[in-house]
Protein backbone atom coordinates (compact mmCIF):
# COMPACT_ATOMS: atom_id res chain seq x y z
CA UNK A 1 0.00 0.00 0.00
CA UNK A 2 1.35 3.40 -1.00
CA UNK A 3 0.02 6.84 -0.09
CA UNK A 4 -0.07 9.45 -2.86
CA UNK A 5 0.48 13.15 -2.33
CA UNK A 6 -3.24 13.73 -2.78
CA UNK A 7 -4.02 11.43 0.15
CA UNK A 8 -5.38 8.42 -1.76
CA UNK A 9 -4.15 4.98 -0.78
CA UNK A 10 -2.97 3.20 -3.90
CA UNK A 11 -2.35 -0.53 -4.13
CA UNK A 12 0.47 -1.93 -6.22
CA UNK A 13 -0.07 -5.41 -7.57
CA UNK A 14 2.80 -7.74 -8.40
CA UNK A 15 3.10 -6.35 -11.92
CA UNK A 16 3.26 -2.80 -10.59
CA UNK A 17 -0.11 -1.65 -11.94
CA UNK A 18 -1.49 1.01 -9.62
CA UNK A 19 -5.13 0.50 -8.73
CA UNK A 20 -7.87 1.22 -6.24
CA UNK A 21 -10.91 -0.91 -5.48
CA UNK A 22 -14.35 -0.71 -3.95
CA UNK A 23 -17.29 1.20 -5.44
CA UNK A 24 -17.31 4.11 -3.00
CA UNK A 25 -13.54 4.52 -3.06
CA UNK A 26 -13.58 4.69 -6.85
CA UNK A 27 -16.49 7.14 -6.86
CA UNK A 28 -14.56 9.37 -4.45
CA UNK A 29 -11.54 9.23 -6.75
CA UNK A 30 -13.69 10.15 -9.76
CA UNK A 31 -15.32 13.03 -7.92
CA UNK A 32 -11.84 14.24 -6.97
CA UNK A 33 -10.94 14.23 -10.69
CA UNK A 34 -8.26 11.57 -10.35
CA UNK A 35 -6.95 10.37 -13.72
CA UNK A 36 -8.36 6.86 -14.19
CA UNK A 37 -6.94 4.64 -16.91
CA UNK A 38 -9.71 2.04 -16.97
CA UNK A 39 -12.29 0.38 -14.73
CA UNK A 40 -12.99 -3.34 -14.45
CA UNK A 41 -16.44 -4.43 -13.23
CA UNK A 42 -17.67 -7.91 -12.32
CA UNK A 43 -20.08 -8.74 -15.14
CA UNK A 44 -22.51 -10.33 -12.66
CA UNK A 45 -22.61 -7.27 -10.38
CA UNK A 46 -25.88 -5.36 -9.94
CA UNK A 47 -27.33 -2.74 -7.61
CA UNK A 48 -28.16 0.93 -7.27
CA UNK A 49 -24.66 1.89 -6.14
CA UNK A 50 -23.19 0.29 -9.25
CA UNK A 51 -25.67 2.21 -11.41
CA UNK A 52 -24.49 5.40 -9.73
CA UNK A 53 -20.87 4.52 -10.44
CA UNK A 54 -21.58 3.67 -14.09
CA UNK A 55 -23.45 6.95 -14.52
CA UNK A 56 -20.41 8.75 -13.18
CA UNK A 57 -18.04 6.89 -15.52
CA UNK A 58 -20.29 7.80 -18.45
CA UNK A 59 -20.21 11.44 -17.40
CA UNK A 60 -16.41 11.32 -17.13
CA UNK A 61 -16.17 9.38 -20.43
CA UNK A 62 -14.14 6.59 -18.85
CA UNK A 63 -13.79 3.10 -20.34
CA UNK A 64 -15.51 0.33 -18.36
CA UNK A 65 -14.89 -3.36 -19.06
CA UNK A 66 -17.15 -6.14 -17.76
CA UNK A 67 -15.05 -9.11 -16.62
CA UNK A 68 -15.50 -12.38 -14.68
CA UNK A 69 -15.05 -12.15 -10.92
CA UNK A 70 -12.11 -14.55 -11.20
CA UNK A 71 -10.13 -11.90 -13.09
CA UNK A 72 -10.68 -9.38 -10.30
CA UNK A 73 -9.66 -11.97 -7.72
CA UNK A 74 -6.40 -12.53 -9.57
CA UNK A 75 -5.62 -8.82 -9.33
CA UNK A 76 -6.25 -8.56 -5.58
CA UNK A 77 -7.37 -10.93 -2.85
CA UNK A 78 -8.89 -8.08 -0.86
CA UNK A 79 -12.59 -7.16 -0.82
CA UNK A 80 -12.80 -5.37 -4.16
CA UNK A 81 -16.64 -5.38 -4.16
CA UNK A 82 -16.61 -6.31 -7.83
CA UNK A 83 -14.90 -3.14 -9.07
CA UNK A 84 -11.24 -2.23 -9.66
CA UNK A 85 -9.96 1.02 -11.19
CA UNK A 86 -6.47 1.47 -12.59
CA UNK A 87 -4.88 4.83 -11.87
CA UNK A 88 -3.17 6.58 -14.76
CA UNK A 89 0.34 7.83 -14.10
CA UNK A 90 -0.21 10.89 -16.28
CA UNK A 91 -2.84 13.55 -16.97
CA UNK A 92 -4.34 13.13 -20.43
CA UNK A 93 -4.46 16.00 -22.90
CA UNK A 94 -7.01 17.01 -25.52
CA UNK A 95 -5.66 16.44 -29.03
CA UNK A 96 -7.62 19.49 -30.18
CA UNK A 97 -5.68 21.67 -27.72
CA UNK A 98 -2.39 20.08 -28.77
CA UNK A 99 -3.04 20.78 -32.46
CA UNK A 100 -4.35 24.31 -31.84
CA UNK A 101 -1.38 25.27 -29.63
CA UNK A 102 1.05 23.89 -32.22
CA UNK A 103 -0.55 25.94 -34.98
CA UNK A 104 -0.50 28.99 -32.68
CA UNK A 105 3.27 28.59 -32.26
CA UNK A 106 3.63 28.67 -36.05
CA UNK A 107 4.65 25.01 -36.27
CA UNK A 108 3.31 22.18 -38.41
CA UNK A 109 1.84 19.53 -36.08
CA UNK A 110 3.51 16.13 -36.03
CA UNK A 111 1.22 13.69 -34.22
CA UNK A 112 1.54 9.96 -33.57
CA UNK A 113 -1.53 7.74 -33.54
CA UNK A 114 -0.92 4.28 -32.07
CA UNK A 115 -3.39 1.65 -33.23
CA UNK A 116 -3.53 -1.23 -30.71
CA UNK A 117 0.05 -0.94 -29.45
CA UNK A 118 -0.48 -2.88 -26.24
CA UNK A 119 3.03 -3.60 -24.96
CA UNK A 120 3.90 -1.21 -22.14
CA UNK A 121 7.62 -1.25 -22.91
CA UNK A 122 7.06 -0.54 -26.59
CA UNK A 123 4.76 2.33 -25.68
CA UNK A 124 7.27 3.76 -23.23
CA UNK A 125 10.07 3.51 -25.78
CA UNK A 126 7.94 5.22 -28.43
CA UNK A 127 7.07 8.03 -26.02
CA UNK A 128 10.73 8.53 -25.14
CA UNK A 129 11.78 8.85 -28.80
CA UNK A 130 8.80 11.06 -29.61
CA UNK A 131 9.52 13.50 -26.79
CA UNK A 132 13.23 13.72 -27.57
CA UNK A 133 12.53 14.30 -31.28
CA UNK A 134 9.91 16.98 -30.64
CA UNK A 135 6.72 15.17 -31.67
CA UNK A 136 3.78 17.29 -30.53
CA UNK A 137 1.57 14.52 -29.14
CA UNK A 138 0.46 10.89 -29.12
CA UNK A 139 -3.10 9.63 -29.58
CA UNK A 140 -4.22 6.25 -28.22
CA UNK A 141 -7.61 4.49 -27.96
CA UNK A 142 -9.45 4.04 -24.66
CA UNK A 143 -9.47 0.28 -25.17
CA UNK A 144 -6.87 -1.93 -26.77
CA UNK A 145 -3.84 0.13 -25.83
CA UNK A 146 -0.96 -0.19 -23.41
CA UNK A 147 -1.81 0.93 -19.90
CA UNK A 148 0.04 4.07 -18.93
CA UNK A 149 1.28 2.97 -15.55
CA UNK A 150 4.49 3.42 -13.60
CA UNK A 151 6.26 0.88 -15.84
CA UNK A 152 5.39 2.91 -18.95
CA UNK A 153 6.64 6.12 -17.35
CA UNK A 154 9.84 4.39 -16.28
CA UNK A 155 10.44 2.91 -19.75
CA UNK A 156 9.86 6.34 -21.28
CA UNK A 157 12.63 7.73 -19.01
CA UNK A 158 10.12 10.27 -17.74
CA UNK A 159 9.15 11.49 -21.22
CA UNK A 160 5.46 10.84 -20.47
CA UNK A 161 5.62 13.62 -17.90
CA UNK A 162 6.22 16.10 -20.72
CA UNK A 163 4.72 14.63 -23.90
CA UNK A 164 0.96 15.21 -24.36
CA UNK A 165 -0.99 11.97 -24.64
CA UNK A 166 -4.61 12.03 -25.80
CA UNK A 167 -6.93 9.11 -25.11
CA UNK A 168 -9.95 8.90 -27.41
CA UNK A 169 -12.97 6.63 -27.62
CA UNK A 170 -12.72 5.98 -31.36
CA UNK A 171 -9.56 6.32 -33.47
CA UNK A 172 -11.54 6.30 -36.72
CA UNK A 173 -13.64 9.36 -35.95
CA UNK A 174 -10.68 11.13 -34.35
CA UNK A 175 -8.68 10.58 -37.52
CA UNK A 176 -11.52 12.07 -39.58
CA UNK A 177 -11.52 15.13 -37.31
CA UNK A 178 -7.75 15.46 -37.60
CA UNK A 179 -8.08 15.49 -41.38
CA UNK A 180 -10.66 18.28 -41.06
CA UNK A 181 -8.12 20.17 -38.95
CA UNK A 182 -5.71 20.16 -41.89
CA UNK A 183 -3.49 17.20 -41.01
CA UNK A 184 -2.36 14.68 -43.59
CA UNK A 185 -2.69 11.05 -42.51
CA UNK A 186 0.30 8.83 -43.28
CA UNK A 187 -0.05 5.12 -42.58
CA UNK A 188 3.20 3.30 -41.87
CA UNK A 189 2.82 -0.20 -43.25
CA UNK A 190 4.76 -2.99 -44.93
CA UNK A 191 1.91 -3.28 -47.46
CA UNK A 192 3.28 -0.57 -49.75
CA UNK A 193 6.24 -0.08 -52.08
CA UNK A 194 6.60 3.61 -51.23
CA UNK A 195 9.57 4.40 -49.00
CA UNK A 196 9.28 6.95 -46.20
CA UNK A 197 11.81 9.19 -47.99
CA UNK A 198 9.30 9.69 -50.82
CA UNK A 199 6.63 11.27 -48.61
CA UNK A 200 6.49 14.94 -47.71
CA UNK A 201 6.46 14.89 -43.89
CA UNK A 202 7.02 18.63 -43.49
CA UNK A 203 3.31 19.42 -43.65
CA UNK A 204 0.92 18.94 -40.68
CA UNK A 205 1.00 15.16 -40.34
CA UNK A 206 -0.45 12.25 -38.38
CA UNK A 207 1.74 9.16 -38.45
CA UNK A 208 -0.39 6.04 -37.88
CA UNK A 209 1.50 3.08 -36.42
CA UNK A 210 -0.14 -0.32 -36.06
CA UNK A 211 0.09 -3.30 -33.76
CA UNK A 212 2.91 -5.83 -33.75
CA UNK A 213 0.52 -8.58 -34.87
CA UNK A 214 -1.27 -7.15 -37.88
CA UNK A 215 -0.23 -3.54 -38.37
CA UNK A 216 -2.66 -0.69 -38.98
CA UNK A 217 -6.30 -1.80 -39.00
CA UNK A 218 -8.19 -1.82 -42.31
CA UNK A 219 -10.61 0.76 -40.91
CA UNK A 220 -7.84 3.30 -40.33
CA UNK A 221 -6.03 2.34 -43.54
CA UNK A 222 -9.12 3.52 -45.39
CA UNK A 223 -8.61 7.05 -44.03
CA UNK A 224 -4.91 7.35 -44.83
CA UNK A 225 -3.91 9.89 -47.47
CA UNK A 226 -0.78 7.93 -48.28
CA UNK A 227 1.27 4.96 -47.13
CA UNK A 228 4.99 4.60 -46.47
CA UNK A 229 7.30 1.92 -45.21
CA UNK A 230 10.65 1.70 -43.51
CA UNK A 231 13.27 0.21 -45.89
CA UNK A 232 14.29 -3.33 -44.94
CA UNK A 233 17.25 -5.07 -46.59
CA UNK A 234 17.91 -8.07 -44.34
CA UNK A 235 16.32 -11.49 -44.06
CA UNK A 236 13.87 -10.41 -41.34
CA UNK A 237 11.03 -8.51 -42.98
CA UNK A 238 9.83 -6.33 -40.12
CA UNK A 239 10.99 -4.19 -37.21
CA UNK A 240 9.78 -3.84 -33.65
CA UNK A 241 7.06 -1.15 -33.64
CA UNK A 242 9.00 1.14 -31.30
CA UNK A 243 12.08 0.97 -33.54
CA UNK A 244 10.07 1.51 -36.73
CA UNK A 245 8.29 4.47 -35.15
CA UNK A 246 11.57 6.06 -34.14
CA UNK A 247 12.97 5.72 -37.67
CA UNK A 248 9.93 7.34 -39.29
CA UNK A 249 9.84 10.12 -36.67
CA UNK A 250 13.44 11.05 -37.39
CA UNK A 251 12.84 11.02 -41.13
CA UNK A 252 10.09 13.59 -40.51
CA UNK A 253 12.44 15.64 -38.32
CA UNK A 254 15.22 15.41 -40.94
CA UNK A 255 12.89 16.81 -43.59
CA UNK A 256 11.65 19.57 -41.32
CA UNK A 257 15.17 20.70 -40.39
CA UNK A 258 16.27 21.06 -44.01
Amino acid sequence: MEKRKDGFLINKSEDQKDFIFGIRSIMEALNADREIDKILVNKELKGDLLKELLALTKEKKLPVTKVPESKLNRITRKNHQGVIAYISSIAYASWENVVDSTYTKGEAPLILMLDRVTDVRNFGAIARTAEVAGVHGIIIPEKGSAQINSDAVKTSAGALNFLPVSRVRNLYYTLKDLKKSGLKVVGVTEKTDRMMYQADLTTPTVLVMGSEEDGVSDELMGLCDEFVKVPVHGQIESLNVSVATGIVIYEAIRQRKQ
